[in-house]
């Protein structure tokens, strides 16, 4: 037997509510996972600061286009949006074709970008490859911007400001990347790495 008349009123009003309230709840988590402010999720998606606010309360019924302007710049579905859950596990699985490389001009030295490319604006990070004698030159990144060097096999040597520094296998060596900036593997073996950059670090003092 179907629901008619005010009983399936309150049933969908009871739906909107539940579904209302999931979707701030996912808006809120997502956002703090990425690390925004409210203020940067409106930059980014487009949608005023005052109603995202009012979503993640659970204080408005956005419409289907405030909800794709969000799952856009929270990089998800909508229907993640809509359905996810605070228990629900984040997996993404790609296999070693799909990871882009990027090569040195000298072309002896490699980077993998394993990090998630949705990221690249703010958050990247890559498995490093240097052969012997390869040089890695860089440009400065935007102010601010910490660079982190974890070498795996070798030796490595991170010039930054004229200032350089050997980094031995075990040691992590992090720096201001927000001037240029120089890897070289000075010795006759191979060097691994893994390097994180990340682009909207706070100045440093």
């Amino acid at each position: 037997m179907g629901i008619e008349g005010r009983d399936k009123v309150k049933v969908l009003e009871a739906g909107a509510a539940a579904l209302s309230s999931q979707l701030g709840k996912t808006v809120q988590r997502l956002r703090k996972a990425y690390n925004l402010s409210l203020s940067e999720l409106s930059e980014q998606s487009g949608v005023a600061k005052s109603i995202i606010s009012q979503i993640e309360r659970n204080e408005t019924n956005p419409t289907l286009a405030t909800i794709w302007r969000l799952s856009q710049a929270l990089d998800v579905s909508i229907e993640r949006v809509l359905q996810a859950t605070e228990e629900e596990p984040f997996l993404e699985k790609t296999s070693k074709g799909d990871t882009p490389i990027l090569v040195s001009d000298d072309g002896k030295c490699r980077l993998a970008i394993i990090g998630w490319i949705k990221t690249v604006e703010w958050l990247q990070w890559y498995e490093f490859a240097a052969d012997p004698g390869g040089i890695l030159e860089s440009e400065a990144h935007q102010r601010g911007s910490v660079e982190s060097v974890s070498v795996n096999e070798g030796e490595l040597d991170i010039e930054v400001g004229g200032v350089v520094e050997r980094v031995k296998a075990g040691e992590t060596l992090r720096y201001r990347c927000d001037r240029p900036h120089v890897i070289r593997n000075a010795t006759t073996k191979p060097a691994s790495a893994v390097m994180v950059c990340i682009l909207k670090a706070a100045a440093m003092e």
